[in-house]
């Protein structure tokens, strides 16, 4: 598989970097965050992705989608991600879909999500770490379970409409689909670092019937092992965005800032930090689209996809904090956007596991 778009996911890439730029620059974040937003993204602005078609891009035509793949979900997580675009793309279109498909969730959760006015949330997370591990308990009640236990960590659990959960049961894990208003579900949102909100939730004595199971009982890792998957590798997307972002503005700075009357990007030490980080974006770059087509064709992307989430972290992790020294004193300022493209790195990198989690697992993977 060539490692580069064909025509019309190139088409879908210029198309998604005009509709984000003009409706969710780093503006839209910069306003939401001084207002307090207490959502964490705009309502109209989801409504405004599904008139475009974007919400169903991993939907089935069948289920009424646009039936394309990962890759294309890529294209249009590096543009949300160039732009710090609030937004629950990753969490509801990309993520929940996947784990969805094929399921009699689908029926009822899809359309709403085709039009804008579903969110989903995922609560996998248990510590202040991705670390894969689930304690979380579901034990059999009357035709259902009753979901005891907390989760952290939770983009927009708060106002989701649905609530992707993973917890224990007798012989295994199993992934639950619960609405937002099931009784004894708790949610209490926090600030992050880079203004967005995410939720503890806590579910005291949830029961949810049978329907509620994704896939089969104790046969959760099936669901929950897609939705990671997906995740990552859009989390991984989205991570190449802030990167991309961050690395144009720094360099469109070094070719207007003046140093004793000459241009900073004139500077040979310079010039070359700014290749070795375009280098370092490109291998990334790379990373994540063989992932995603790894993931379209239906092979075994657990590798890649843990590549692709390791090498975003580190290669955006040096676009930002290159583009804050290259900037100087004024890029430690809330005038110039390239600190927020930093704040929003450091969660992304944490999201489905940091760049060391996945270096271990690859490291275990290999026999070490």
């Amino acid at each position: 598989m060539p490692l580069y778009l064909n025509d019309e996911q190139a088409m879908l890439r210029d198309t998604a970097k005009e509709f984000v730029a003009e409706h969710a620059p780093v503006s839209h974040m910069r306003a939401l965050r001084d207002a307090k937003d207490s959502t964490g993204f705009s309502r109209d602005l989801w409504k405004q992705f599904a008139g475009m078609g974007l919400t169903g891009i991993l939907i089935p035509e069948s289920d009424g989608g646009l039936g394309l793949g990962h890759v294309e979900a890529g294209v249009v997580l590096e543009e949300i991600g160039r732009n710090l675009s609030p937004s629950p793309f990753l969490s509801t279109a990309v993520a929940a879909v996947e784990a969805l498909k094929g399921t009699a969730h689908a029926a009822r959760w899809f359309p709403g999500i085709l039009a804008g006015e579903t969110v989903a949330a995922l609560a996998i997370d248990e510590g202040p770490k991705h670390n894969g591990r689930i304690e979380m308990q579901a034990e059999r009640a009357g035709n259902g379970f009753r979901l005891t236990g907390a989760k952290t960590f939770v983009a927009h659990g708060h106002v989701a409409d649905l609530i992707l959960v993973a917890a224990k049961t007798g012989g295994g894990t199993t992934l639950f689909a619960v609405p937002n208003d099931a009784k004894g579900l708790s949610a209490a949102p926090e600030r992050l670092a880079d203004a967005s909100l995410s939720a503890r939730i806590r579910f005291d004595g949830v029961e949810v019937d049978a329907d509620a199971v994704i896939g089969d009982v104790d046969a959760g890792d099936g669901p929950l092992g897609r939705l990671l998957a997906a995740g990552r590798t859009g989390a991984s997307a989205e991570l190449l965005g802030v990167g991309g972002g961050a690395a144009d503005m720094t360099v469109s700075y070094l070719k207007e800032r003046k140093q004793f009357g000459v241009l900073i990007g004139s500077f040979q030490a310079l010039q070359h930090r700014a290749a070795h980080l375009y280098s370092e974006m490109e291998v990334a770059r790379g990373a994540v689209l063989k992932a995603a087509q790894l993931l379209d064709s239906g092979e075994d992307a657990r590798e890649a996809v843990a590549v692709a989430k390791a090498m975003t972290g580190l290669a955006t992790t040096l676009a930002v904090q290159e583009g804050v020294q290259m900037h100087g004193g004024i890029g430690m300022t809330d005038e110039y956007d390239i600190g927020f493209y930093m704040k929003r790195a450091r969660v992304l990198a944490e999201m489905f596991g940091d760049s060391n989690f996945h270096a271990d697992a690859l490291a275990r993977a290999a026999g070490y």
